[in-house]
């Protein structure tokens, strides 16, 4: 498996696959809206802007860590629109550990295990990132802010 053959549904409903994303290197992030990490949306789409065309961000809501994304699909997308301006791609709340996994986190977990050979996520906003090639290549924890992320992402570029 690579990380083109997975597939997740967006904000709006839609099904899509990350192979629509090939050639970009990707930045996947678990997200909540009430957490005190959330100022990292800001962060993340500076470095959307500045790397338009060559990176994606793809945010992925889970409610799991302290109840901190309680909301709608529409509650996320329109917190995030209003707070933060994001322009990146938003999907439907996941889970990221435990029974119901989403299996791109799955997948990420097991390419990219964390401290200590763990697999589990441990808070909102962890950071994964993906080079040009589809390779997973780093795993950064909650505290890593975007902007501490950029020499990372700048290698990533194939």
């Amino acid at each position: 498996m690579s990380i083109y053959d997975y597939k997740a549904v967006d904000i709006r409903g839609n099904e899509r696959s990350l192979s629509e994303f090939k050639g970009k290197s990707l930045l996947i992030v678990n997200t909540a809206s009430k957490c005190g990490f959330t100022p990292q949306y800001e962060g993340l789409q500076k470095l959307y802007d500045k790397y338009q065309g060559k990176l994606e961000i793809l945010a992925f809501p889970c409610n799991q860590f302290g109840k901190q994304e309680p909301g709608s699909s529409e509650d996320i997308q329109s917190f995030c629109d209003l707070t933060f301006k994001t322009s990146f791609p938003l999907f439907k709340k996941i889970d990221v550990n435990g029974d119901n996994t989403h299996p791109l986190y799955q997948y990420l977990k097991d390419e990219l295990p964390g401290l200590l050979g763990s697999k589990k996520i441990k808070w909102n906003f962890t950071k994964f990132l993906v080079d040009s090639e589809g390779h997973p290549i780093k795993r950064y924890a909650p505290i890593d802010k975007p902007e501490s992320l950029e020499k990372d992402i700048e290698k990533s570029f194939k």
